[in-house]
């Protein structure tokens, strides 16, 4: 415990402790008042920033991120020849198209062979050549199985339910020379087709065959079916008409069961008058002749080979007439009804010297 007079001792010291107080917080406030002035001015620039990052870490705060200040677009082209235009930069990228859905690549349809379609059938022409001709849906179309054929000693023959419904035949001119027909007819015969003559296919003039009325006298005796063919190279429907007369007038008082056939052939390496023809004329002469042929009384039909009948002729305009066809294999692949077909050229009967042509008749002309 400290007595009064110790107070005594001690108070000397006070006015000087109280005095470096004061000078302190003079210095601090002075300090204090300096930094708050220097703080109150505007700060701009990069200086500024500096000083304030400057004094915010010697505060101790953390320093905040960068602030970049870019120029105005109109301070960076004062003084340059650069135009806002030229800062567009969107048509470096390309635009985007929507991407068009991948399509199916259409398939081609396989065509269909012509060989097997049941739509076509071949043609052969005379020079070798082959086409597959498209078979007509309004021309009427035979209605023959084949598989009923039967080829007996070079006599073909035809069936149905066991019995023989056709005719066997054989055509004759004078390069047959002389036909013992009683002989032809022993030998299973049962018609003959009979040239009555030609026009010369250089000269245009008409030739009797001159075995004709020979052959049709013993022929008839011989108690065979005779028909009759002409072979043509009229090239006018004149003309067409004056060879159907001839063959009248030479048939005479002969009655013939079988029909009278046009017989238009297209004459191999060499030059015929019927050359000229189209075959819109070709058909208008074959009509012109069957119509005298048929309007005297007589049964007809159109001879040719599987090409004249589809390309030299329009049968669609012939369809009155019955076909004679002349194709050389064991079945025929004719499309068309046909009446008569002759079958080979290189036949061989009894009382024939030579090969001859060979024939069958679907129909039974004697009776028709």
């Amino acid at each position: 415990m400290k007595m009064p007079d110790d107070f005594e001792d001690h108070s000397s010291l006070a006015p000087t402790v109280v005095m470096s107080i004061l000078a302190v917080t003079l210095f601090v406030a002075v300090i204090l008042v300096m930094m708050l002035f220097l703080n109150s001015k505007p700060k701009s620039g990069a200086a500024g920033q500096g000083s304030q990052r400057t004094e915010n870490v010697q505060a101790g705060q953390e320093a905040a991120p960068p602030v970049i200040i870019y120029p105005e677009t109109d301070e960076l082209l004062s003084g340059s020849n650069l135009h806002p235009d030229d800062f567009d930069f969107w048509d470096l990228y390309p635009e985007e198209t929507e991407t068009p859905a991948p399509t199916e690549e259409p398939q081609e349809e396989e065509e269909e062979d012509p060989s097997t379609d049941g739509k076509h059938t071949l043609v052969q022409y005379a020079d070798g050549k082959e086409e597959w001709v498209l078979i007509s849906p309004y021309l009427p179309k035979h209605e023959y199985d084949f598989t009923k054929l039967v080829c007996q000693s070079d006599l073909m023959k035809y069936y149905e339910n066991g019995k023989q419904v056709s005719y066997v035949g054989v055509d004759i001119s004078k390069f047959q020379d002389y036909v013992d027909f009683v002989k032809v007819k022993k030998a299973g015969v049962d018609f003959v087709m009979l040239r009555v003559g030609t026009r010369g296919y250089g000269t245009g003039q008409l030739i009797l065959d001159e075995y004709f009325n020979d052959n049709i006298k013993r022929a008839t005796d011989a108690g065979l079916e005779v028909g009759v063919y002409f072979f043509s190279q009229a090239i006018t429907k004149e003309e067409a008409i004056e060879e159907a007369n001839m063959v009248i007038e030479s048939l005479g008082d002969y009655r013939i069961g079988y029909p009278v056939a046009f017989d238009m052939e297209l004459i191999e390496n060499d030059t015929a008058r019927t050359d000229i023809l189209t075959k819109a004329e070709k058909t208008e002469i074959a009509k012109a002749f069957l119509d005298t042929i048929a309007a005297a009384g007589y049964k007809t039909i159109i001879y040719g080979n599987k090409e004249w009948l589809i390309k030299e002729i329009d049968m669609s305009k012939l369809t009155a007439y019955d076909v004679w066809l002349s194709q050389a294999a064991d079945i025929p692949d004719y499309p068309y009804k046909f009446a008569m077909w002759q079958y080979s050229f290189e036949g061989f009967v009894d009382g024939i010297t030579g090969y001859v042509n060979m024939n069958i008749s679907f129909v039974n002309y004697s009776e028709k």
